[in-house]
This record gives structure tokens, C-alpha cells and sequence, in this order.
């Protein structure tokens, strides 16, 4: 059987998608063509206003770096998922079904093997020229597809503290609404300690994140919450998603079935840590996502709908970052519409797989800022949930079991004059 062909996208696929426009614009015309560049309150993409003149420079410095493509000669692989942050991350915007990545494991008694002789947790699907993928083991029971999430407002996020978290947090349900978000508990790991040592570096946050509850950390970033901090994250998408090792992750990710034995050649690390901290600084400073209509008669009238209903007691509408060395997100208040918890959704979105602490059927409670344009990054549909099997913010909704099930028979129960104005609300973040 022969080997899989992967060939890395490079710059000049980028090339040919900007001059393409430019030869039919000159064959038909441009008044065919032309569009009004896009408002600001349409694009997810831009800078956090209050950034200094070097900060400015930093993230574009990691907005390049973001968009780069990597190739063999720079190391991608020997087995990846995608060879640049911006393919998966378009215009900041939640990923496409069709980019999505696959992560496993299997239930085994008194816990969850993530499978790691066999290339588990996360399936790398492709590789570099003479190399063999991944191929999904057969002795998986848990296997999920995730989409990339829109990283527009992340800053904020990774700069809430501790504290907040377990505030919000109500794991045995004291207050009897049924909701009972809990913490993501992680085992301490030399990656925990390295990334919170360089984050809190002259942050002045050292007694704010990076908390032990029981010994273990408190996860804040992905769909299961198993990222710590925003470090963690890119360096961890550096290293799962494109096989591009760094000093916090220093060893290529290899096809258990093949090894180290045609590997990608390129010495390690592959990129200094100036990079990896020129992408999270251009993560953390994106502008948090644009609200629109916010004043529209229908829009305030769904406001008050969610306000008054429980998705607000998930999907937290308001929290306050806590002291940050970036001065503008140092406590700042913003909406991003969750509580940063994990939560159980009932057996409709459970997908048998797990990470760290939680349930194969509990859930991070997704950010809903940035619903509106979601479809913009997403072709023009709608993809929600982890995998993107909602179509619509209704399609979503009704997929909402577990400690949601009360919120999705109280928006079934609405008229149609509430649930519109509802929708057009959502709509609007």
C-alpha cells in the first residue's frame, strides 16, 4: 500500500488567492467584483483599543506568525492536522466541519484511557512525504470532532481570576436550580508549571490564576476546559495540530505504528519561544467580538428574555478581568456570555470521550459573543456545538439536555413573537 502523499500548503496558494480577484477583475470589470469593505461591528478580527506602540508591533508580529504556513523544511509533522494556525482559525472565526480534528480514547473501569500507545488523544490525520498518518484506532469508544473556536476576546478570558471561577462554581447544586457548573481539576504537569512560571512572570497576577484546588490546577480553555491559560493552548496547538515542537514541547508528536524512523528532520525546537509568545500576545489582544442592533426594539426586548431565563446562570452574561500586565485588559469588565464551567448536557451531546476531570458528557459552557458571526467564518452556515451538527442557534438549543433541559423546554415554551425576539437578541452578540 502506498504511502499518502500530503504536500503543506505554502505561500503560494496565498499568492494565487490574491492575484485570482485581480486577472478576472481585469478580464470583467471591477464594478463586477467590488464590495464595500466590511463594517467594523461585522469582522471578529482587529486589536484590543488601549495597546501601546510596542504592543501594536508585538501583535502583528504574532498576526504574521498566526497566518504563517508551515512546511517540511520547517518542520511540520512528521504527522499533523493542519500546517498553519490562520486554516483553522479563519478571520478569528470559529472553524468549518470540514477542518475539525478528532480526538479519542477509550472507557476503561474506574476511568478514561486517552490511549496514548496508539497516538491518542488527538488523531493526526495527515503527514509530511514519506511518513503514514494516523488512522483512528478500532479499540476507541469515545471519539469526538471539535472545531477550532473563534479566538477573538480570549484576553480576556485568560485574564479572569481564579477566584471568579470558583465563585460561579456550584458543583452539588447548593442553590437547588439545577445547575451545578464545576471546575475543570487538572493534574499538575511540568507544562502547568512552565506556563504559569512565564505567564505570571511581571504580571503581578501570581496569587489569581494558576490556583490549586485539591492539588490540582483549575482548566479555563478548550471544549473539556483542559488548558490552563492561553500559553498552554497555542503552544499545545503548535505542537498536536501542525507537529511544530517548542521549548515547552520539545519532542515531535510520531505515528506510534511507524516511530521515529523517517521522521521530519528538522532539529528541535522548531520555533524559539519568542514565537509562541508573539501568537499568544496576539490571541490575548484581539478585540473582544462587536455587538450589533444592540439598541433594536427587538433586541432589548430579548434581552430581558435571557436576562430573566436560566441560560444567563451558564452563560454568564458579564465578568471582570483581574490584574493583567496588559493594561487594557487589566480589570476590565466584558460579556462574554459564560461562566468558564464545566456543565452536564445529557446524553445528547455526549460523545464518550473525556479530558481531564469531566464527564464524557459534561461540557465547557461555550462564549456565546460572536454568535452572529459565526456563519461569516463558517462559508455562510451556521456551525454550532463542539462538532458543528447545529445548523442554527434553534438546532442548538434543542440539542441542550442535562442541566440545560429546563432552558430548552422553556424556549420551546415561548410564543412566537418572544422566541424571535429571543433569536434576534443572540443574533445580535
Amino acid at each position: 500500500m502506498p504511502l499518502p502523499l500530503i504536500i503543506a500548503p505554502d505561500r503560494r496558494g496565498r499568492l494565487l488567492r490574491f492575484l485570482l480577484p485581480i486577472l478576472i477583475a481585469t478580464l470583467v470589470g471591477c464594478d463586477t467584483l467590488l464590495t464595500a469593505t466590511p463594517a467594523e461591528d461585522e469582522e471578529l478580527a482587529g486589536l484590543v483599543p488601549g495597546l501601546s506602540a510596542p504592543q501594536r508591533a508585538l501583535h502583528l508580529r504574532g498576526d504574521a506568525e498566526f497566518a504563517r504556513p508551515f512546511g517540511m523544511a520547517d518542520g511540520l509533522g512528521p504527522v499533523f492536522v493542519s500546517s498553519s494556525c490562520e486554516s483553522c482559525h479563519v478571520g478569528d472565526g470559529k472553524g468549518h466541519p470540514l477542518f475539525a480534528i478528532t480526538r479519542f480514547g477509550r472507557a476503561v473501569p474506574g476511568g478514561f484511557d486517552p490511549m496514548p500507545s496508539d497516538g491518542g488523544p488527538q488523531l493526526q490525520d495527515r503527514a509530511i512525504l514519506g511518513y503514514l498518518a494516523e488512522r483512528l484506532p478500532t479499540a476507541a469508544t469515545g471519539v469526538t470532532r471539535l472545531l477550532a473556536p473563534a479566538v477573538s476576546g480570549l484576553g480576556f478570558l485568560d485574564a479572569v481570576d481564579d477566584s471568579t471561577l470558583q465563585r460561579l462554581a456550584d458543583p452539588t447544586d447548593v442553590d437547588g436550580d439545577g445547575i451545578s457548573g464545576r471546575l475543570q481539576l487538572l493534574d499538575p504537569t511540568p507544562l502547568h508549571a512552565s506556563v504559569f512560571g512565564l505567564e505570571q512572570s511581571g504580571s503581578g497576577a501570581t496569587d489569581t490564576r494558576g490556583t490549586l484546588v485539591g492539588g490540582r490546577h483549575i482548566g479555563r480553555f478548550g471544549k473539556k476546559a483542559q488548558a490552563v491559560n492561553l500559553l498552554q493552548q497555542v503552544a499545545t496547538a503548535y505542537h498536536e495540530d501542525m507537529g511544530i515542537t517548542s521549548e515547552l514541547l520539545p519532542l515531535d508528536v510520531v505515528n506510534p505504528a511507524v516511530g521515529e524512523a523517517g521522521g521530519d528532520g528538522v532539529p528541535e525546537p522548531e520555533v524559539p519561544m519568542s514565537v509562541v509568545h508573539a501568537v499568544t500576545f496576539y490571541m490575548k489582544t484581539l478585540k473582544v467580538p462587536p455587538r450589533r442592533r444592540a439598541d433594536a426594539a427587538d433586541v432589548r426586548a430579548g434581552e430581558a428574555l435571557f436576562a430573566a431565563s436560566a441560560c444567563a446562570r451558564c452563560h454568564v452574561p458579564v465578568l471582570r478581568t483581574g490584574r493583567s500586565a496588559i493594561a487594557a485588559l487589566d480589570r476590565q469588565t466584558f460579556a462574554p456570555f459564560t461562566d468558564l464551567l464545566l456543565h452536564d448536557m445529557g446524553p445528547e451531546l455526549d460523545d464518550g470521550y473525556t479530558e481531564g476531570s469531566a464527564l464524557t458528557s459534561e461540557w465547557r459552557t461555550a462564549p456565546l459573543w460572536g454568535l452572529g458571526l459565526a456563519a461569516s467564518a463558517q462559508g455562510g452556515t451556521m456551525r454550532l456545538l463542539h462538532d458543528g451538527r447545529a445548523a442554527s442557534v434553534e438546532a442548538a438549543i434543542g440539542f441542550h439536555g442535562g442541566e440545560a433541559a429546563a432552558s430548552r423546554a422553556w424556549f420551546n415554551g415561548l410564543d412566537a413573537t418572544q422566541r424571535r425576539q429571543l433569536l434576534a437578541y443572540l443574533h445580535s452578540l
